[in-house]
């Protein structure tokens, strides 16, 4: 089972959903970054589940544990290790599907590759690991914030609505109905250098949709224009280049840009310069308690409704993760680009 992730910036995740915690180790991250426990708490605060009732009522507060290379908030160019305590599972709720699959979820496919099986909430492929990439991802934004680059992520579609102000009408009619909705998620970082990427099989295009494929229930990946690009001419779709830096008297340095920016920020999977966008598209929650056709282990035929605390909406939560991701592949990307040329 593949659980790490990057090359120079490299996260392992760990734990189970319903374990005794999950946690991370990070290797690679530099010294001298200042970083305290309270900025990584930060953005886990974001994702935490029982904030309200458009997300599962599992009442996890999320305290990180810095267990290894943070010292007096700096970065020691050791593996940092942070630990997540899971006080809120309630494996009891799994006791009745331990045998049969849910649909919608990994339960059959990690029963016939490992012939073994966390039931308890899904075990690894749970949401609940990505707690653990939030917080590495806090590590990655303050090392992209010292070189000005800025991640931010919002909700811009529900179901069918890409009206923000009715998205919640849309979740609360799922969660009313024992329904569930999807939704898409776009990723925005803003300041990033030309140059990133690593060609020819590690485009920057290429590791940002190992990444952002990586998390639980994403099922769709787009960058600039993504898929609508294919409606437009290449008269239309190309991103003429324009000088930036020549300022209101027409004087200075030339820094080439580009007047539109349907690519996304990436060329050839290096950056441009530009805003690098990105949309991700999350398929409903498979936890739902309507009734269900499915089989058991025996292969015996079996109705199921699936009881317990689930998200209506997992894209609402989801969005730091989508930021932890993106903070993650930039970072990586930026410290392998300092070794690139002499």
């Amino acid at each position: 089972m593949s659980n790490t992730f990057g090359k120079q910036f490299k996260i392992t995740t760990f734990g189970e959903s319903h374990g005794p915690a999950i946690g991370v180790v990070i290797d690679g991250c530099p010294a001298g970054l200042e970083i305290s426990r309270e900025e990584i708490q930060t953005e886990l605060d974001r994702r935490r589940p029982g904030q309200s009732e458009l997300v599962t009522p599992r009442d996890e507060k999320d305290q990180v544990e810095v267990l290894s290379g943070i010292f007096e908030n700096q970065t020691l160019g050791t593996p940092i290790c942070l630990l997540i305590r899971n006080e809120n599972a309630q494996a009891k709720d799994y006791d009745k599907l331990k045998d049969v699959f849910r649909p919608g979820h990994a339960d059959f496919t990690y029963q016939a590759k490992y012939g073994i099986r966390d039931y308890r909430g899904g075990g690894r492929a749970s949401g609940r690991e990505t707690a653990a990439r939030v917080a590495a991802g806090a590590i990655a934004k303050k090392i992209l914030a010292g070189v000005g680059i800025e991640i931010t992520g919002r909700v811009v579609q529900v179901g069918k609505i890409t009206d923000e102000k009715d998205f919640v009408k849309e979740i609360e009619a799922a969660k009313v109905d024992g329904d569930s909705v999807g939704g898409v998620v776009e990723v925005i970082a803003r300041g990033v250098p030309v140059g990133l990427g690593e060609p020819v099989f590690d485009k920057l295009s290429a590791v940002l949709a190992h990444a952002f494929m990586s998390i639980p229930a994403v099922k769709g990946f787009e960058i600039g224009d993504g898929f609508s690009c294919v409606e437009k001419f290449g008269s239309e779709n190309n991103d003429e280049f324009v000088d930036k830096g020549k300022g209101e008297g027409g004087k200075g340095k030339v820094v080439i840009g580009t007047k539109s920016n349907h690519a996304g920020g990436i060329l050839g999977g290096i950056s441009t310069g530009e805003d690098i966008v990105v949309r991700v598209a999350f398929k409903p929650t498979s936890s739902i308690s309507k009734k269900q056709q499915t089989f058991d282990r025996d292969g015996n035929e079996a109705v199921i409704e699936v009881k317990g605390r689930h998200d209506p909406c997992v894209c609402l939560r989801a969005m730091p993760v989508g930021e932890a991701m993106m903070a993650m592949v930039l970072a990586d990307h930026y410290l392998l680009s300092r070794m690139s040329r002499l």
